[in-house]
């Protein structure tokens, strides 16, 4: 589970988005940040959580918040999951886990018993300067866009 805490300042990182634009945080300075990490495209929960702030995305927007979706998947998954749901925001791919390393988002698992490498679906909420003013270490798929603005008010 993710060493970083509130307070902390983000670990910058570059890499491409689903349109093949390199993307780098620091582009992000003066704009605050949702920073989610979820462990596939297209899957029935990171489905549920990207149609969720897809369909809060209005409401996200108006509160000054820039939302960037990471995850292991290339820049093709991630086309092909933006196309399938209509998805409004960034999608950046990691398929090295650079990202999901410095984030401190990747680790052992244990589900059913069975224990497995995976990513631990967490978001980071950024404030304009570049620090972590909350991290969502469980969120909750169905209601995410409404916690993220909760932790705003």
């Amino acid at each position: 589970m993710t060493h970083l805490a509130e307070g902390d300042k983000a670990p910058d990182f570059k890499t491409k988005d689903q349109n093949g634009n390199v993307v780098s945080l620091k582009d992000f300075l003066g704009k605050k940040v949702v920073l989610y990490f979820y462990p596939e495209d297209d899957t029935p929960t990171c489905t549920i959580e990207a149609c969720n702030l897809r369909d809060n995305y209005t409401a996200l927007k108006k509160a000054g918040l820039v939302v960037l979706g990471v995850s292991p998947d290339d820049k093709k998954k991630h086309k092909k999951f933006e196309e399938k749901y209509n998805l409004p925001f960034t999608l950046l791919e990691d398929p090295d886990k650079k990202i999901i390393d410095k984030y401190g988002v990747w680790g052992e698992k244990n589900m059913y018993g069975r224990k497995y490498m995976g990513l631990f679906r967490t978001t980071f909420l950024i404030d304009e300067q570049g620090v972590i003013i909350k991290v969502f270490k469980k969120p909750k798929s169905k209601i995410h866009s409404e916690e993220i603005l909760k932790a705003l008010s």
